[in-house]
């Protein structure tokens, strides 16, 4: 039996197909690869990673970008530290003052985005040097969190085996990930975040709440680049206004890499996921190698367009089989002329 792929599916297919050959083949040149604690680690140093990226996968789906993400990690990182350790301030009340910071500045971009019909990546730009700046004005300095109940919540974590454990910020994650999956899938909202992103003109026809859905995209995605400000600082104990620079790349390319088209449309938080793994494996492998971070970039952009290459081989075939498929129906005994 023939086992077929649907063509809308390719792109995904192929991002897991990269990830387990990177995986496999790195792991047969240092076999210490292939151990539970490395696999728990691609996930603990990239959690914050992946968890911007699934806004920003929201974002790309609608025909959007959000350059303000690297920023925010910068922004919330210098104003969680700096209220936990020069006011005591209670974590759990800081992480809500931040994630609250975050999804307001989120939706000013977004109302600048509907309501003036700004560009979105001026609107995010801007919003990129706004946080980066306040970030500056709070502190020029790395601020170290010392604070009990913080480092509590850092140290939290589900034990596997020989002292291994899934740590709180892999946890919060897959949480979002979970979450979102089923947000995009199965509610009105993800139906509506398609096909905006696929047609705007078709979903004003169709009657969608297209203002509102792009508002409360952006919001979420304020939201989210908020909550990758806190597990970055749950990773690296210290909030530092220098933090974050580049991350808005790296998520894009996280989600070009998941297979999700620049132009809006089409996306899978799924492959998202794996593009977010097969970072964590490349920077893994130059650990391991020795060899200059600056290969990351090197391997990241290839892949980048590789995929950019395979995205537009697909959307091509997919015009032409439709193509051919209305020719046959015009054709006399086709099913448009032969039913009655």
């Amino acid at each position: 039996m023939k086992l077929r792929v649907d063509k809308k599916y390719m792109p995904i297919v192929a991002t897991i197909a990269v990830a387990v050959l990177l995986y496999c083949m790195i792991g047969f040149i240092y076999p210490k690869f292939f151990s539970l604690r490395v696999f728990v680690n691609f996930f603990r140093d990239n959690a914050f990673l992946g968890v911007i990226a699934v806004g920003m996968t929201l974002v790309i789906i609608t025909g959007g970008i959000d350059l303000s993400v690297g920023s925010m990690i910068a922004f919330v990182g210098v104003f969680c530290a700096y209220l936990m350790e020069k006011t005591k301030l209670n974590p759990l009340l800081v992480f809500v003052l931040a994630l609250s910071a975050g999804s307001l500045i989120g939706f000013l971009m977004g109302a600048l985005i509907h309501f003036f019909k700004a560009p979105p990546f001026i609107v995010t730009l801007a919003g990129m040097f706004f946080c980066r700046g306040v970030a500056n004005m709070i502190s020029l300095e790395s601020i170290p969190i010392y604070n009990p109940t913080f480092n509590a919540i850092m140290r939290f974590g589900i034990p596997l085996r020989h002292f291994i454990m899934v740590p709180t910020t892999v946890l919060i994650f897959l949480a979002v990930m979970l979450v979102f999956l089923y947000i995009a899938h199965f509610t009105r909202f993800g139906r509506d975040v398609y096909a905006i992103g696929g047609s705007p003109q078709s979903a004003l026809l169709m009657g969608l709440r297209i203002g509102r859905t792009k508002l409360l995209v952006y919001t979420l995605s304020g939201f989210l680049s908020a909550l990758g400000g806190i597990v970055y600082i749950l990773n690296v104990p210290a909030g530092n206004s220098l933090a974050g620079v580049g991350t808005e790349l790296d998520a894009i390319a996280c989600v070009v890499i998941g297979g999700t088209l620049l132009t809006g449309g089409v996306g899978y938080l799924a492959g998202t996921f794996v593009g977010v793994l097969i970072q964590a494996i490349i920077k893994t492998f130059l650990t391991f190698s020795s060899l200059s971070s600056w290969w990351t970039e090197i391997a990241i952009g290839v892949l980048i367009m590789i995929f950019i290459l395979l995205q537009r081989s697909f959307s091509q075939l997919s015009v032409l089989s439709r193509a051919h498929a209305q020719v046959k129906l015009r054709k006399p005994g086709g099913a448009e002329t032969g039913g009655a």
